[in-house]
């Protein structure tokens, strides 16, 4: 019985001694490993043809790292996840944005990151869970795959409006116009000397109605003088009217002061009479005259 427990006690010693050398192995490399890169994901929909483990992934045209491996989005099959090593010591924000990009007509495709701005945060990757994720946008060629079908159909209205203008009533009244066109056209150049004298004589017209303003306004500048002339010969009038007035009025008082005047030396003349002989008011003057003998 002892053997086998030791036997047990053995086992179990080996067993821990190797799983505590494999966890210090991983845990070295995946350290050693995490140091040497960053991870980080990105989605994109559609083709990503092109695209392989070790492409380029280049930040603001810098190559920083290389793809890992793609694989389908578990929730929409429609989309590829794009698993990306990418040096550990930049700094990618939650702004930037990855693309699919190609080097040209005959050359690969690449994974273009666009250097986000200070003030978003920083993407932090972890060894452990979850890979941060770049936002992404469709290729150039994507785009333009994408807007084919509306550029293809307005093509084919504007093909439609040329059939119609094209047709053979339309083109009888393109031809009359065109026809017109060239007459007028003849006829202007038949009278390009007429054209000329009247253009001529527009332009002596015009320097004759420059003078012709500028001696109306030389005249309107006189009017204005003279009817400042006028309002200074009224306002001189006016004052002289009241000064006449006034010499009126003075002359009409001095006469009547001395009417009053003379009414009072009258009363105080009457007054000293009464005074002296009261009977007068009464009987009048009774004094007989002088009758000679």
């Amino acid at each position: 019985m002892e053997t086998k427990a030791n036997y047990v006690a053995v086992g179990v010693f080996i067993m821990a001694l190797v799983l505590g050398l494999v966890v210090a192995l991983l845990w070295l490399t995946g350290a050693q490993y995490a140091q040497e890169y960053a991870y980080y994901q990105t989605f994109f929909s559609g083709s990503v043809s092109g695209l392989g483990p070790g492409t380029s992934v280049r930040y603001n045209g810098i190559e920083v790292g290389r793809v890992a491996k793609l694989n389908f989005d578990s929730n929409d099959p429609r989309r590829v996840q794009v698993l990306m090593q990418i040096d550990p010591t930049l700094r990618i924000h939650a702004d930037s944005v990855a693309s699919i990009a190609s080097q040209g007509l005959t050359g690969g495709s690449y994974v273009e990151i666009d250097g986000g701005s200070k003030k978003a945060p920083v993407l932090t990757p972890q060894f452990w869970g979850e890979y941060p994720t770049i936002k992404s946008k469709p290729s150039t060629l994507q785009q333009l795959e994408q807007s084919a079908p509306v550029l293809v159909a307005k093509l084919n209205k504007i093909a439609d409006r040329l059939n119609d203008v094209l047709k053979d009533t339309n083109r009888s009244a393109i031809a009359d116009i065109l026809g017109n066109l060239r007459t007028t056209t003849g006829t202007l150049a038949a009278r390009s000397a007429d054209i000329d004298a009247t253009l001529r004589n527009f332009n002596g017209a015009s320097a004759g109605l420059k003078t012709d303003l500028a001696d109306l306004h030389t005249t309107l500048g006189h009017a204005d003088q003279a009817i400042g002339s006028i309002n200074t010969a009224v306002l001189g009038i006016g004052r002289l009217a009241e000064h006449v007035d006034a010499s009126i009025a003075s002359a009409q008082i001095g006469q009547l002061s001395a009417d009053i005047s003379n009414l009072i030396g009258n009363l105080n003349h009457l007054s000293n009479q009464l005074e002296r002989e009261p009977t007068r008011l009464l009987f009048g003057d009774r004094r007989e005259g002088y009758t000679p003998k």
